[in-house]
């Protein structure tokens, strides 16, 4: 049954702990998700509108210088032709010369210049390739360049097998339509839109209206290219003249789109890079921010079990000097009631004592007559008569203190006399400790001042030790040696056996509730925890001293408020009774 009820306690302390946990970091976590959860929200709304502004406004400035090389070139082309008549151009030196002069002023971006009639035919041509009389009869850019006055065309490999593209001015020439074009070298324009690289991934390449490459895109293939009829459509997140998508290509990688037109719609500049990439830093942010999360998070997890495990120990304490309460009151009861139960013993012996007494003197007096003088067996009644008496006034001593005992039950403070309250303790074991092989030796001090105390509580604390004393010598006998002393401000009762000692393991656990070396069923563990209790109520202090196979000595020491009286009367004494105040251990 004990077993039951500690493996029911242990249950229910280890459920109250688990509650207790899971309630503080319940309320402890909660907020702190939240409000994370929140900021981060907040952060990452805030830093993606940061990068896709970012990398909208670059595009769509790298728009705009990509624009302004094609205006501008197709401008100085413009500038060029009109700025000269039109038959100079029919010379060829003149043709290399100009070419020769815009190489050397913009660094090589044009590469060659030439003539071509309405009917396709290059007849005028100045630059590396072989190119003179070529016809463009059929060539998309020229079909196009007759029906505007200015064209810049796709790129396009053409006839000389390489990627170009070209400007052209249509010029009108005595009633001919003449083209006068210059190639734009591509390796030059490409770096134009290279350049925009951002990260480790970012990149940027030139689509047509026909999905057409007009750059060369890095490692030569891109991912993705569904998307990139959802900026032809004018679809997607617009920021100024710039779209901005984000979605997953063809291997399932995320990554954030950024389109712009250029060339009046006729190209479409593309900015590519992971999503990963670009959120670098927020990703890296909230990472950090998860980590101090998760590091908090098992800071307050431990925390609260630590916290738990501390408050519900001091209740598992409490409950457990409450339940010793409880059994201290119930012994306490117990002993108001076998002070009661004895009371009435003795007032229910001292009747047919006093009869016996009573009549054992009226056959003495019978004796004293002349007819029962010269009996043979007189000699004997007389004897076994006084016998009789001896025995009648030992059981008026006893039923004496048992009254005695039964009248100190009250748990009020008094003013008593420890060696009184010694004294009648005693005289209760003094017969079991003949049973047992005990001599009791006394040791008092004759000038004790009186304390105030519960005589009940001391009754109950001197009797536990008594007898577990006895207890201890019960099976080979002994003594058992109680003295008083006056030591200063304190009375010290020392009780002192010769009993088998205890180990130096137990000494240090004597005084816990339920601890006890006795057989099971013979002890409950609380006598001393008890007896520690009483004393430590009054302010004083109880300690014990023990050595195997020699003994145990426990000293009891309760402060003493003094009287002016008493202490002249001691003053008076101290000196034929000098040993009371001599030092002693515990």
């Amino acid at each position: 049954m004990k077993k039951e009820n500690q493996h029911h306690d242990t249950a229910f302390y280890r459920t109250l702990t688990r509650n207790m946990v899971f309630i503080m970091v319940l309320v402890s976590l909660t907020p702190l998700f939240l409000v994370t959860g929140l900021i981060l929200g907040q952060y990452n709304r805030s830093y993606r509108e940061k990068v896709h502004a970012h990398l909208g406004e670059l595009v769509e400035k790298h728009s705009q210088n990509i624009d302004g090389f094609l205006t501008e070139h197709l401008n100085l082309l413009r500038f060029f032709v009109d700025s000269h008549p039109f038959e100079q151009f029919r010379n060829e030196a003149f043709l290399e010369l100009k070419l020769a002069q815009l190489q050397l002023q913009f660094g090589g971006v044009f590469e060659d210049l030439g003539v071509v009639d309405d009917q396709g035919v290059q007849i005028d041509y100045a630059g590396p390739f072989k190119l003179l009389k070529a016809h463009y009869t059929d060539a998309d850019w020229f079909k196009k360049a007759l029906d505007r006055p200015y064209f810049i065309s796709d790129v396009f490999l053409g006839l000389r097998g390489l990627p170009h593209f070209i400007i052209a001015v249509r010029q009108n020439y005595m009633g001919r339509v003449w083209i006068i074009r210059a190639t734009i070298n591509f390796a030059a324009f490409n770096n134009l839109v290279e350049n925009l690289r951002i990260g480790k991934t970012g990149f940027a390449f030139i689509l047509n209206r026909a999905e057409e490459f007009q750059t060369k895109p890095p490692g030569g293939t891109v991912t993705g290219k569904d998307h990139y009829r959802t900026f032809m459509k004018g679809e997607g997140h617009e920021k100024k003249n710039v779209r901005i998508i984000e979605k997953e290509d063809e291997t399932g990688r995320e990554n954030i789109y950024v389109g712009a037109f250029l060339k009046n719609g006729d190209w479409l500049l593309i900015y590519q890079q992971d999503t990963a990439d670009a959120f670098r830093d927020l990703n890296h942010a909230r990472n950090i921010a998860l980590l101090i999360i998760l590091m908090g998070g098992i800071a307050i997890i431990t925390k609260a079990i630590f916290i738990s495990r501390r408050m519900v120990a001091r209740i598992a304490l409490a409950d457990r000097e409450k339940n010793m309460m409880n059994k201290q009151v119930i012994e306490t009861g117990k002993l108001a009631a076998i002070g009661e139960l004895a009371a009435g013993i003795a007032h229910e012996i001292n009747n047919p004592v006093a009869i016996m007494m009573e009549k054992a003197g009226w056959i003495q007096d019978l004796l004293e007559e002349a007819e029962f003088e010269q009996g043979e067996n007189l000699s004997e009644v007389e004897k076994s008569l006084e016998e009789i008496k001896t025995q009648a006034r030992r059981c008026k001593v006893i039923t004496h203190k048992l009254l005695s005992f039964a009248r100190k039950t009250d748990s009020r403070p008094q003013s008593v006399q420890l060696n009184d309250l010694l004294e009648d303790v005693i005289g209760l074991s003094e017969q079991r400790a003949k049973y047992a092989g005990v001599s009791i030796q006394k040791h008092f001090c004759e000038n004790l001042p009186a304390i105030e105390v519960s005589p009940t509580e001391m009754q109950q604390v001197f009797l536990n030790l008594i007898n577990n004393a006895l207890d201890a010598m019960e099976k080979k006998g002994g003594s058992l040696d109680i003295t008083t002393r006056r030591i200063k401000k304190r009375v010290t009762v020392e009780i002192a056996d010769t009993g088998p000692g205890m180990p130096a393991a137990n000494i240090d656990k004597i005084f816990e509730p339920f601890f006890t070396t006795k057989p099971v069923g013979k002890g409950t563990g609380l006598g001393l925890s008890i007896c520690y209790g009483i004393i430590k109520k009054l302010g004083g202090d109880i300690d014990v001293e023990s050595e195997i196979d020699k003994g145990t000595t426990f000293f009891i020491h309760i402060p003493v408020e003094e009287t002016a009286r008493q202490a002249r009367t001691r003053t008076g004494k101290e000196n034929r009774n000098g040993d009371c105040e001599r030092i002693i251990g515990g």
